[in-house]
């Protein structure tokens, strides 16, 4: 049976966010877009951007909210409603900056664990039951505020990673779509 599946990449919009690290939803979802070969535009249904695909029997939509991170929710929501997406076929991708850089956890469902896209997706959609991948970004210590850590650029040592990085999310987004939940994290559900 086809079913609409949704994949949003979270970030905040405009040029002089996009290397950030917030930024690694906006740029998992934008490769992922390449890999499907689908193109973005401005959404007629919600406040985003969106691409549409078919792959296989489903139809994918893949969406960078405009609403900056914190309100990413009311442009999920939008999504959400109009288009009918049931829960278990939405996948949100967020950087974690608990996690050690290059390391993902795809995850069903859970708490959003200080991640405020999460957190604002949870309050509008009023549950948690949504797949979500969190892409590590490492830990600032306690020398940077995390707020400058995760609104500041990629190292260079890190950008010689993040084709690669990149790569390794869009392919688990493809095996949660083609594969599923379970398969996609015994796959890439794996410490560095």
């Amino acid at each position: 049976m086809s079913e609409t599946r949704l994949i949003v990449g979270l970030g905040n919009p405009g040029k002089e966010y996009q290397w950030t690290r917030h930024n690694l939803g906006f740029l998992v979802v934008r490769h992922l877009a390449d890999v499907l070969k689908t193109k973005f535009a401005l959404s007629s249904f919600t406040n985003g951007l969106t691409a549409e695909c078919r792959d296989g029997e489903n139809t994918v939509i893949l969406l960078m909210p405009l609403t900056y991170m914190n309100n990413s929710g009311t442009a999920v929501k939008q999504a959400v409603h109009t288009r009918e997406i049931s829960l278990e076929n939405i996948l949100i991708l967020c950087d974690d900056f608990n996690l050690p850089y290059a390391q993902m956890r795809l995850r069903p469902k859970g708490s959003a664990g200080g991640q405020n896209g999460l957190k604002s997706i949870v309050e509008y959609l009023q549950t948690s039951e949504f797949s979500r991948l969190r892409l590590g970004i490492g830990y600032p210590g306690h020398q940077e505020d995390p707020v400058d850590y995760v609104l500041g650029e990629f190292t260079r040592t890190e950008k010689k990673q993040l084709d690669e990085y990149v790569d390794e999310a869009a392919n688990c987004c493809l095996a949660w779509l083609r594969d599923g939940i379970k398969d996609a994290m015994d796959k890439f559900n794996r410490r560095k």
